[in-house]
């Protein structure tokens, strides 16, 4: 093939770059637009999954409230509370909902950010089965504990922890929630005397579909949340045992204070 069969206006190099890509190199095309419906599907997949996930603690408890709000009509101030916090649970999952399906990055401004003030409304998203498991929950928050960040998407991180406390937690069980300012840093402790993990599960945890649940579970809660702190250029530390009568479960978050 002769080099003036090549010449195009583009010059020999663009001509002959073009041609490959309309004859040998439309097999690569081809085999890329194959594979890409796939892709999408798998993606808007694992999407739904977590949006899924995420919304259905809120709404659960979004049902709950609306049921007292009614029983108890005869209530105003309770009423009004009620609906105050389905209000809450709402903008929970407009928020979820926006940030799962990336409307919603940390490359986007974030804020100061009130972690007792995020850390308690995890705890009320889980309140009815808290009182459904008669668990015995402490908590040791200060008055006050700010972070940068952004509070919708660290609530997420938060409330499935603590509902992967809850889940592993017998009737009357112990949960802890502890924050802490300490070396520069925040630290948030979610802490159980569940069932434990076992130590060679330990490193598997935080991947997505991994989980050691036998009933319940898809491993997406602990995925998302170590993204979430991920993002918040934090950590997430996890110690557990199993031995008989010292067994539990220990999520640690650092952030940036």
């Amino acid at each position: 093939m002769s080099q003036a069969r090549h010449q195009g206006p583009e010059g020999p190099c663009v001509s002959a770059m073009t041609d490959d890509v309309t004859k040998g190199g439309g097999q690569a095309s081809a085999a890329l637009g194959s594979h890409a419906p796939a892709e999408q599907r798998a993606t808007a997949g694992m999407l739904a999954l977590e949006v899924m996930h995420e919304i259905r603690n809120p709404l659960e408890l979004l049902g709950y409230l609306t049921y007292l709000a009614a029983a108890e009509a005869d209530h105003p101030e309770k009423v009004r509370e009620h609906m105050r916090m389905a209000e809450e649970q709402i903008s929970t999952m407009s928020c979820i909902a926006r940030q799962t399906l990336g409307l919603a990055r940390m490359s986007e401004a974030t804020a100061p950010v009130d972690l007792v003030s995020v850390a308690m409304s995890a705890i009320r998203i889980h309140q009815r089965t808290i009182e459904a498991k008669s668990i015995h929950l402490v908590k040791d928050v200060p008055a006050d504990l700010m972070a940068e960040g952004q509070s919708g998407r660290l609530l997420q991180a938060l409330s499935n922890l603590i509902l992967n406390a809850i889940e592993a937690l017998p009737e009357e069980g112990t949960l802890l929630l502890r924050l802490r300012r300490r070396s520069g840093k925040v630290h948030v402790v979610v802490a159980d005397n569940g069932h434990g993990i076992a130590q060679e599960h330990l490193g598997r945890l935080g991947e997505p579909f991994f989980t050691t649940k036998q009933q319940s579970g898809n491993g997406l809660g602990l995925a998302l949340s170590k993204r979430i702190i991920e993002d918040h250029r934090g950590k997430m530390r996890i110690r557990s045992s199993v031995r008989p009568g010292r067994s539990g479960t220990v999520f640690r978050i650092s952030l940036p204070a």
